[in-house]
């Protein structure tokens, strides 16, 4: 078994206000659930209104497949054009 994880910081432009960040935030967590059906989360920088981070982790048979999934969450994460990416972090552990 192999399981991927991975931390998107967004920088937040125009926003002023937590309930701003939210709907972001949100939108972004649940497009890439949908299309990825991926564990998606807001997991930091909970109190910051200009920065969101969201974290996520997949599992798979094959370190191959689930690398290739984080770069695709990545892209679509960047292509979505909410907010612009900072900072990307992952990790796949064999278990």
């Amino acid at each position: 078994m192999v399981v991927g994880i991975g931390i998107i910081i967004f920088r937040l432009h125009d926003c002023h206000s937590l309930k701003g960040k939210r709907k972001i935030v949100k939108s972004v967590v649940g497009r890439l659930q949908n299309h990825f059906n991926a564990s998606v989360a807001e997991v930091g920088r909970n109190d910051v209104h200009d920065r969101a981070e969201v974290g996520f982790s997949l599992v798979g048979n094959e370190r191959a497949a689930v690398n290739s999934k984080i770069d695709k969450i990545f892209n679509m994460a960047e292509s979505l054009g909410l907010a612009e990416i900072i900072d990307t972090e992952m990790e796949i552990i064999n278990i």
